[in-house]
C-alpha cells in the first residue's frame, strides 16, 4: 500500500456541502486525514492545484459480469474516475446456476442475448466452477483482479433458472421450488449479494418472455420474505417504458407486493424521461407518488444520457426489442455470407418489409428512418453521412430495402446509427435533485457495439455543470457519489471523510471531456479471434485511486488492480436483529 497526500486541491466531498480548500491524507487505504495545510509524513505527495478531489464516481447499473473476466482494465473506466461498478442487474447474473448444463447454457444465452455480449468467452474464460452465489462469490475474489471495488446483485432470472431448469420459461413455480429459489436467494444474501435484480420487461429473440415474467405473487413474496431479514440489501427491478409499454401494470404490482414491506426499492425506468412515452408517465408518476405515501421505499431509477441505438448484423438485440423478428434472422446467422443471402433474397425481403410496416413499434428505429444515419462503412463504399430516409428517397425503395442495400454494398459489418431520443430535460434534472432516485445508470459492459456506456458520467460535470450550468459541481458529485453509496448501503465510500475508504478522483474542470466513441478490437470471439466494441479516450483525471491506490494517472491506466467485492452491511443487521 502505498501512502499519499493529495495536496493544494478543492475538496468535493460527495455530500452536496459547499466546495472546500484541503489536503487529503491517505493512509492503508483509508482517508486518515482532511484539512488545510498538512505537513506531508514521508508519503508520496501529489499536487492537485487547480483540480477539485472528489470521492471516486459509482456506476450504478453495469453489466461486467462476463466481461470483467476478459477485459481485466475495465477500459474506459479508470480514465472516468470510477471506482466502484454494481453488477448483476436486471435480474441478469452470473449465479446461482442449475447442476445441469441445458439449465447453464440457457442463463449464458440470456444474458448473452439481452446485453450483446458474445456467447464464446463466457464459456472460455469463466470457470463455472459454481452452482450457489456464495460459490461464485468466491471463485470470482480468487480468479478475477479488478481495478474497481464492485458489489452484485443476485439475478431473479438465475435464481428460477437454477431452481426449475428450462421450465423456467414455461410455467409458475411449484410450492416445492419456490422454496428453492428462496433458499438460494437465502444464500446469496448472506454471503454479501447486494440484494436481488429483478425484469418485468424483457422478451428474448424468439418474442419468449422471459422467465421471471411467468412468476407468481406467491414466489415474489417468498422472496420478498427473504429480503426482510437483511435490511441492508436493495431489491432493483427494470420494468416495461421500452417495449410493450406495461410500466403502469407493473408500477401497480410492485406496489401491492411491496406494500407494509421493509424492502429498499430501485426501479429502472419507474419515472420514464422519454418523449415517445409521455403517454404512460402521468400513470408511472401517480403510482411512485402513492407508493412512497403508503410507505414503500421507491428509489426511480434513471440515466441522465438518452438512449441511442445502433442497428448491426454482428450482435444486436435492437431488432428484436423493435418488434422485428425478421432483420433479427440476419443477426442470428453467424456466417457474414449467409447474412448477405438473407439480405438480397427477394422473399426474406418482402418479409422485412412487412416486419417494418406492421410489426416495428412506432417509436423504434425502424419506423424513424429519418434519425436513422449512415455513417460506419465496412469498405468505405458509402454514401455516409446522410439519414436512411435520405438514401431511401433517393432511390425511390422502401427503407428495409434501403437499408438491405446499403449493407451489402458497405459490408455486412457495417453498422447503421440512430440520434439519441428526444429526452424531457426538465423532468431529467427534477429526478437529479430528488433524493431518493438513482441516477449514474449507464449499462457500461453491455450492449458493446451499440454504445459505450463507460464515461457517460462525465456529462454531469461537462454539460450540466461547467456549460449549461444546470448543476452546481457539488450537486452533480453527490448524484455520483455520497447518494448512490448510501441507497447502496457501502457506507463506508462515497464521501471524503476521515475513516473513509480512499476511493478518489482527482480532476481540472477545464481539461475534462466525455470522449467520443471509438472502436476497439479486443473483445475475443470464442473462435480464437477478436471482435470489436465501443470506448473512449479517457476523460482524463489526474489521478484515480481504488483503496489508496492509484489506477489512473499521468494519462494511462496505472495496471493496478486494489478493487474489491463489496458487500452492504448485512451481517450486522442480520446479528441485531437475531440478539432482539
Amino acid at each position: 500500500m502505498t501512502d499519499i497526500l493529495i495536496k493544494n486541491g478543492t475538496v468535493v466531498d460527495g455530500t452536496g456541502a459547499p466546495a472546500f480548500k484541503a489536503d487529503v491524507r491517505v493512509k492503508d487505504g483509508v482517508i486518515a486525514e482532511v484539512g488545510e495545510g498538512l505537513a506531508p509524513a514521508g508519503e508520496r505527495v501529489f499536487d492537485a492545484t487547480n483540480c477539485h478531489v472528489t470521492p471516486g464516481f459509482i456506476e450504478s447499473h453495469t453489466h461486467y459480469d462476463g466481461t470483467m473476466w476478459w477485459q481485466p482494465d475495465l477500459d474506459p473506466l479508470p480514465g472516468y474516475g470510477a471506482t466502484t461498478m454494481i453488477l448483476g442487474n436486471c435480474g441478469f447474473s452470473a449465479a446461482p446456476l442449475h447442476k445441469y448444463m441445458p439449465a447453464q447454457r440457457e442463463m449464458i444465452g440470456i444474458f448473452s442475448f439481452f446485453e450483446d455480449i458474445p456467447e464464446g468467452p463466457f464459456m472460455q474464460n469463466l470457470p463455472w466452477d459454481w452452482n450457489k452465489w456464495s460459490e461464485y462469490r468466491a471463485s470470482v475474489e480468487r480468479n478475477v483482479k479488478s481495478p474497481l471495488n464492485y458489489a452484485a446483485y443476485v439475478g431473479h432470472i438465475a435464481i428460477r433458472l437454477a431452481a426449475m431448469g428450462v421450465e423456467a420459461w414455461e410455467r409458475e413455480a411449484t410450492p416445492e421450488e419456490i422454496a428453492k429459489m428462496a433458499e438460494l436467494l437465502d444464500d446469496a444474501l448472506a454471503a454479501g449479494a447486494l440484494g436481488m435484480s429483478d425484469n418485468m420487461h424483457d422478451h428474448d429473440g424468439q418474442n419468449r418472455p422471459v422467465p421471471t415474467l411467468m412468476a407468481n405473487d406467491a414466489e415474489f413474496e417468498a422472496l420478498f420474505d427473504v429480503m426482510e431479514r437483511y435490511p441492508g440489501c436493495c431489491y432493483q427491478v427494470i420494468v416495461d417504458t421500452f417495449m410493450r409499454m406495461t410500466g403502469p401494470a407493473n408500477l401497480e404490482r410492485l406496489a401491492k407486493l411491496l406494500g407494509g414491506r421493509n424492502i429498499k426499492c430501485q426501479i429502472a425506468g419507474a419515472i420514464p424521461t422519454l418523449e415517445f412515452q409521455k403517454g404512460i408517465l402521468p400513470a408511472m408518476q401517480e403510482s411512485v407518488r402513492k407508493m412512497r405515501e403508503a410507505g414503500v421505499d421507491v428509489w426511480p431509477g434513471y440515466a441522465h444520457v438518452s438512449p441511442t441505438s445502433t442497428l448491426s448484423l454482428v450482435k444486436s438485440l435492437i431488432f428484436a426489442q423493435s418488434n422485428d423478428y425478421v432483420w433479427h434472422e440476419v443477426v442470428l446467422e453467424d456466417d457474414h455470407h449467409k447474412k448477405a443471402q438473407l439480405l438480397a433474397d427477394p422473399a426474406w425481403r418482402a418479409r422485412a418489409r412487412e416486419s417494418w410496416d406492421t410489426q416495428a413499434w412506432d417509436h423504434s428505429p425502424l419506423k424513424n428512418p429519418q434519425e436513422l444515419f449512415l455513417l460506419d462503412s465496412e469498405n468505405g463504399t458509402g454514401p455516409l453521412n446522410i439519414t436512411l430516409k435520405e438514401y431511401a428517397d433517393s432511390l425511390g425503395l422502401h427503407r428495409s430495402d434501403a437499408m438491405a442495400d446499403w449493407i451489402l454494398k458497405n459490408g455486412t459489418r457495417s453498422t447503421v446509427h440512430m440520434a439519441p431520443f428526444p429526452k424531457d430535460e426538465d423532468l431529467t434534472l427534477e429526478l437529479m435533485n430528488d433524493p431518493r432516485t438513482v441516477g449514474n445508470i449507464s449499462d457500461a459492459g453491455a450492449h458493446l457495439q451499440m454504445l459505450c456506456g463507460g464515461g457517460e458520467n462525465a456529462l454531469l460535470l461537462t454539460q450540466y455543470v461547467r456549460e449549461q450550468k444546470k448543476l452546481t459541481l457539488e450537486q452533480a458529485v453527490h448524484i455520483m457519489t455520497g447518494k448512490l453509496a448510501g441507497h447502496f448501503n457501502l457506507h463506508d465510500r462515497g464521501v471524503i471523510a476521515v475513516g473513509k475508504r480512499a476511493d478518489l478522483a482527482v480532476f481540472n474542470m477545464d481539461e475534462i471531456q466525455r470522449r467520443e466513441m471509438i472502436k476497439a478490437h479486443d473483445v475475443p470471439d470464442g473462435r480464437g479471434g477478436t471482435t470489436w466494441r465501443f470506448t473512449r479516450a479517457a476523460m482524463p483525471t489526474r489521478l484515480t485511486l481504488v483503496n489508496g491506490v492509484p489506477t489512473f494517472e499521468n494519462g494511462a491506466f496505472t495496471g493496478a488492480m486494489p478493487g474489491e467485492f463489496l458487500s452492504p452491511a448485512n451481517d450486522d443487521a442480520v446479528l441485531a436483529e437475531a440478539a432482539e
